[in-house]
C-alpha cells in the first residue's frame, strides 16, 4: 500500500451547514466527489484528528484533513495478467464478475499480483481508472475468501451512478451464509460496527468510532447443528455480515477471524454473494445479476444433508 499524503483544507465560516463531500469537491486541488466518498469510507478524512463521513455537516472555521495515497510507481505501470474470469453480465457500461474465493480484489502490500484488477486490466486495458489504475472501475468490495458477484464500472459516469446508488442504499445485495447454530425464524441485526479496539485488522460491534449497520436474514435450510441463511445487508460496512452473525451467536462456518471457538475444516468462510440488484446507469432499468452457489459450499451442503438425514427437524425451512 502506498504512503499517505495529508492535505489540509480550511473551512470558511460561511460554509457552515454544507455537506463535507459537496464542499470539498469544489475546493482547489481536491479530488472528485466519488474519490472523496471513497476516502471517507476508508477513514481518510479527518477533522480535529477524528474521522468523519462524507455526509458530515460542516460547522465553519474548522480544518479538513484529506489523506491521499502517494503516487505508487508500481500501480502506475500496473500490468494486466491473463487470469480467467467468469462474466455474469456485460454491456458497454458495466460488467458483473463471479469472483472466486481466494481472489483479492485490489493490489496491495502482499498481493502484488493475481488480483481481480490484474485480470480486468488484461481483459480490457481501457478500464484502468484515471490516476488510479489499481482501482480499475471497482465499485464495491468482497473479502478475499467471499465468493460471488461483484460489479465493475467501465466508465466514470457509470461509477458515479453506481456509487450514488450504494450511498442511497437503493442497491440490494443478497448473500448465502452457512452458520453454526439452529435458526428457526428470520431476524434483523441492528448493531453499529467500528474498528476493533485492539486488533486494527478486525471490525467489531464494540469498536469506536462506530457506524450504523443493519443486516436482515432468513433461514433457508436447517442442516443438523447448522443453518443456511439468506442475508440481506442494508448497509455496506467492512466485514458486516461476518461481524453481525458472529455477534449474534451465529458465526459463519470456516470464518477464522470471527468464528471464535467454532472450528471447521472448511477452507474459508462459507459466505457467497448470490445476487445484486440495481438500476442500470444508462436508462435506469432495474437489473438483477445472480451468481450460482460456489462449488465448495454446494459440496459442503450435500455432505451436511447426508449427515443430518436422521436428525429430527432437519430439512427445508417453511
Amino acid at each position: 500500500m502506498s504512503a499517505l499524503r495529508r492535505t489540509a483544507f480550511a473551512v470558511a465560516p460561511e460554509s457552515a451547514g454544507e455537506r463535507l463531500d459537496a464542499w470539498l469537491a469544489h475546493q482547489a486541488g481536491a479530488p472528485t466527489r466519488s474519490q472523496i466518498k471513497a476516502a471517507a469510507d476508508d477513514d481518510r478524512i479527518e477533522i480535529a484528528g477524528k474521522t468523519v463521513r462524507a455526509s458530515y455537516r460542516l460547522r465553519g472555521g474548522e480544518s479538513v484533513d484529506l489523506l491521499e495515497h502517494e503516487p505508487n510507481p508500481a500501480a502506475a505501470v500496473l500490468v494486466g495478467e491473463a487470469i480467467a474470469l467468469d462474466i455474469l453480465h456485460e454491456d458497454a457500461t458495466l460488467l458483473a464478475v463471479d469472483k472466486p474465493a481466494g481472489m483479492v480484489v485490489h493490489p496491495a502490500a502482499g498481493n502484488r499480483s493475481g488480483t481481480l484488477v490484474h485480470a480486468l486490466l488484461h481483459r480490457d486495458p481501457s478500464i484502468a481508472w484515471p490516476g488510479q489504475p489499481e482501482r480499475a472501475g471497482i465499485v464495491h468490495r468482497l473479502d478475499r475468501d467471499t465468493s460471488g458477484v461483484i460489479l465493475v464500472a467501465k466508465t466514470v459516469r457509470a461509477h458515479e451512478a453506481l456509487s450514488r446508488q450504494f450511498r442511497e442504499r437503493t442497491i440490494h445485495k443478497t448473500y448465502l451464509a452457512l452458520v453454526h447454530g439452529v435458526v428457526l425464524q428470520g431476524g434483523r441485526i441492528d448493531l453499529p460496527i467500528g474498528r476493533h479496539p485492539t486488533e486494527r485488522k478486525r471490525m467489531s460491534v464494540s469498536g469506536r468510532p462506530a457506524r450504523a449497520a443493519v443486516s436482515e436474514y432468513t433461514p433457508v435450510e436447517r442442516l443438523g447443528a447448522f443453518t443456511l441463511l439468506e442475508v440481506r445487508p442494508q448497509t455496506g460496512r467492512t466485514h458486516q455480515i461476518r461481524v453481525h452473525l458472529a455477534a449474534s451467536g451465529l458465526p459463519i462456518v470456516g470464518d477464522r477471524v470471527y468464528g471464535g471457538r467454532k472450528r471447521s475444516t472448511f477452507g474459508r468462510q462459507a459466505l457467497h454473494a448470490a445476487a445484486i440488484e440495481f438500476e442500470h446507469p444508462e436508462g435506469g432499468r432495474r437489473l438483477r445479476v445472480e451468481s450460482p452457489l460456489a462449488a465448495d459450499i454446494a459440496d459442503l451442503l450435500v455432505t451436511l444433508r447426508r449427515s443430518s438425514q436422521d436428525i429430527a427437524g432437519g430439512g427445508k425451512v417453511g
